[in-house]
């Protein structure tokens, strides 16, 4: 009895295999896609940090049962790391894409809920070092102009205040230059700067050999803050002295807005 042979159809020909990726990570951030990978990995980062930033409330609020004094300041604490991060890696996709920084329409805002704001975020940290923390609001309060840029610029600039003084105190404050203009002040006690670290001081990504006179790791935070200072309108100035702390200052646009 013959047995039949299946006939199979002749294998299709391999298709012609993509380019293949470089070996070496860094000749890929070399690539031309290098700034879209940097933007898609900050985003990345985003979600998870979130998510901290969630559950670190939700435990310092209690919702997870009750928490004790200690753990509620540790807490604190890991919500402002997380914090800082996803605004670091904001700060990464800012500077990559050239985004807007401030709001082009102003809108009125609270200058003293953006002051408490800052202060929430900051507290932890600084009763973790044992520091001070001043705070000096307007007087009068409603104004118009762009809030998260303001926002973001007190809070960058009180958290690296705060990382790098030991002792002593960190204050913000406003005042009032005229009907319509507003002084922002940030100063600490801190250690200052040296002439070399105020030379690279608004340069992305520079490191300044001394880490302990360094405003940030990636050099990203001033730089960010000076562009957003810039955003509304405004130059951001810095008096400092090796031993005798740091003082950033700026004065912007603010007229007062109508009470709602």
């Amino acid at each position: 009895m013959s047995t039949s042979v299946a006939e199979f159809p002749a294998p299709l020909p391999v298709a012609a295999r993509p380019e293949a990726e470089p070996r070496d990570p860094a000749a890929t951030f070399a690539g031309p896609r290098a700034l879209e990978m940097v933007v898609e990995m900050a985003h990345d980062l985003r979600s998870p940090l979130t998510s901290i930033l969630f559950l670190a409330e939700s435990m310092q609020d209690g919702q997870a049962g009750p928490t004790t004094e200690t753990q509620r300041r540790q807490l604190g604490l890991i919500r402002n790391a997380a914090l800082c991060l996803c605004a670091a890696a904001s700060d990464v996709m800012e500077l990559a894409r050239g985004d807007r920084l401030a709001q082009s329409t102003a809108a009125p805002f609270s200058v003293l809920d953006a002051f408490a704001a800052v202060r929430d975020m900051v507290q932890p940290l600084a009763e973790e070092k044992g520091l001070e923390l001043r705070f000096r609001p307007l007087e009068h309060d409603r104004r118009l102009g762009s809030e998260r840029a303001l926002s973001r610029v007190l809070l960058n600039l009180a958290t690296n205040a705060l990382k790098y003084t030991e002792h002593g105190y960190v204050e913000i404050a406003a005042r009032a230059k005229s009907a319509t203009r507003v002084e922002f002040v940030v100063r600490d006690t801190g250690p200052g700067m040296t002439d070399d670290a105020l030379r690279a001081l608004y340069q992305p990504f520079h490191q300044v050999a001394n880490a302990r006179l360094r405003f940030s790791s990636a050099g990203l935070g001033l730089s960010i803050v000076r562009k957003l200072v810039e955003a509304m309108g405004a130059e951001l100035r810095v008096l400092t002295r090796e031993g005798t702390g740091t003082r950033f200052w700026f004065e912007v646009e603010l007229p007062p807005a109508g009470e709602a």
